[in-house]
């Protein structure tokens, strides 16, 4: 698409939804390179019995999140530091430097908490660096 209408398309990045259909967000991110727009912060945590039995093609209700093969999750709740340091330094060598926005939607943690939770994980694992033009705080 981008062929044919140039920089005006560019991608959404989630890796969540990456991660619960057996996807590498790291290699889609080499790969979309500059196309990356804007990025989520969400994590999944994937239940390796339960994906080993069912697969993770999800059917069971979202409320039922402990017989779930997957579920979303505070971020470090599924991946942990490095995974996410690695994340944000690829992000960075193709370029981003815009937001990461939090998405919560984890079923065991009420959303202030796991807002709270993941903006002191963000904290620790992403790149602190004068925007383009402007001066550090």
């Amino acid at each position: 698409m981008r062929g044919a209408v140039g920089e005006t398309v560019g991608a959404n990045l989630d890796p969540s939804h990456l991660m619960w259909m057996g996807a590498d967000p790291i290699a889609a991110v080499r790969a979309l390179g500059d196309a990356i727009y804007h990025v989520h912060a969400k994590d999944t945590r994937v239940d390796p019995v339960i994906a080993g039995v069912n697969g993770v093609i999800e059917t069971t209700p979202g409320d039922r999140f402990q017989d779930r093969a997957w579920n979303y999750i505070t971020l470090g709740y599924g991946h942990g530091e490095l995974w996410w340091r690695e994340f944000v330094a690829v992000l960075a060598a193709v370029g981003y430097d815009d937001v990461f926005s939090i998405e919560h939607e984890d079923p065991m943690l009420p959303a202030l908490e796991g807002v709270e939770k993941s903006v002191a994980f963000l904290r620790n694992v992403l790149v602190r660096r004068p925007r383009s033009g402007l001066a550090p705080n």
